[in-house]
């Protein structure tokens, strides 16, 4: 279950506040230039497109023709209502939902509009050219500032999220270059073992070979304890080069450093002790990893991200999915379908699905 974040509660508190300044509307308490059930309805209106708009819904005209129906509608609620004191607040809630739809020059223009229009509930009411003006420019004030707050907040939002996008694509590059280091001086190594103190063996082995076929029984005695010892020295070393050269990838740490210390995304990763893949698998698994952290981040607008890596002896499979909104047709971006060619160069696939949360499975062959 997705937790809720500072968003979520910043939601409720809006629509706490937006349904205590109509209330005296909503239950009869102020009288409305209209029926009170048409203003009921354009109330839940109101409120339905204000949610809407900041739902993060991926169809690009949805949101857009939320907002302008919340501007709409906020603006008949206040001039068919203007005698409900606190009731332009609603128009400030619009005001600040704005720019997470359309630029800040078209927010300032709502802004505009939603000040004319305080301006003409005012003036339906008996007051004084004073008391307009400070009730008009009271609220224009308020909108300005929650207009700017919500821009800044975008901005550090945006900022964070392009940090935590190069973070993870450092980390995915120290791990792969730290690997082929680690790989590279493993098999300099046996290399050298195998050159150097390999080849002395087998000479020695060979020169005690030819020494055992001479006369005298203690020397053949110390000669047969020499090449004894001669052999297993060579296979010792054979068993060490065969080992550095064959040293399993740690995929797990190799993932885990790729999502640590995410700013707002929780990474969970299990790697089955069943896991067994050479370093060109490994390497598809930890891009894919980096893609799928990335795309999390800069997409699903999730709180939580899991990732498991299993084999059943056919092929392992890396499963990814999150708690984030998903996408009912998801469209690939690059590096989906960078990582859908790296797999399927590798015999195996990648299935991206959308429908609940964003799921990501990329599968190979068993090593």
């Amino acid at each position: 279950m997705r937790r809720m974040g500072t968003e979520e509660w910043s939601g409720l508190v809006m629509l706490v506040v937006a349904v205590a300044v109509a209330a005296p509307g909503l239950f009869g308490a102020v009288d409305t230039e209209i029926p009170r059930a048409w203003w009921i309805v354009l109330f839940v209106l109101f409120m339905s497109a204000l949610l809407t708009s900041v739902a993060g819904i991926t169809r690009r005209w949805l949101p857009y023709a939320a907002l302008g129906t919340t501007v709409v509608a906020s603006t008949a609620l206040v001039l068919t209502a203007p005698r409900m004191g606190m009731l332009p607040i609603l128009l400030v809630l619009t005001a600040a939902v704005s720019v997470y739809v359309v630029p800040l020059a078209v927010g300032l223009v709502v802004v505009g509009v939603n000040t004319a229009v305080i301006a003409l509930a005012a003036a339906a009411t008996p007051r004084t050219p004073a008391d307009i003006a400070v009730t008009v420019g009271f609220y224009l004030l308020i909108q300005l500032a929650t207009v700017l707050s919500s821009v800044t907040l975008l901005r550090e939002q945006r900022m964070r999220r392009e940090l935590a996008e190069a973070h993870v694509d450092l980390r995915a590059a120290s791990v792969l270059l730290s690997e082929s280091a680690r790989t590279a001086e493993r098999l300099r190594i046996s290399r050298e073992l195998h050159d150097l103190i390999g080849h002395q063996l087998t000479v020695l082995t060979l020169e005690l070979e030819t020494a055992r076929h001479l006369d005298g029984d203690p020397a053949r005695e110390h000669v047969e304890r020499a090449n004894r010892v001669a052999r297993d020295l060579l296979g010792d070393v054979r068993g060490t080069v065969g080992r550095l050269r064959t040293e399993p990838f740690d995929l797990e740490q190799a993932l885990l450093r790729v999502a640590a210390d995410l700013p707002g995304l929780d990474v969970s990763i299990d790697v089955s002790a069943a896991v067994a893949v050479d370093e060109e698998k490994s390497a598809a698994f930890v891009r894919a990893a980096q893609e799928i952290v990335t795309n999390t981040i800069r997409h699903a607008d999730a709180r939580e991200l899991w990732i498991t890596v299993t084999a059943d002896g056919t092929y392992t499979v890396l499963d990814a999915r999150d708690d984030g909104h998903g996408a009912c047709d998801p469209v690939l971006g690059n590096g989906l379908r960078g990582l859908r060619e790296r797999f399927q160069a590798l015999g195996g696939q990648l299935v991206v699905d959308g429908a609940d949360g964003f799921r990501v499975t990329a599968r190979v062959p068993a090593t």
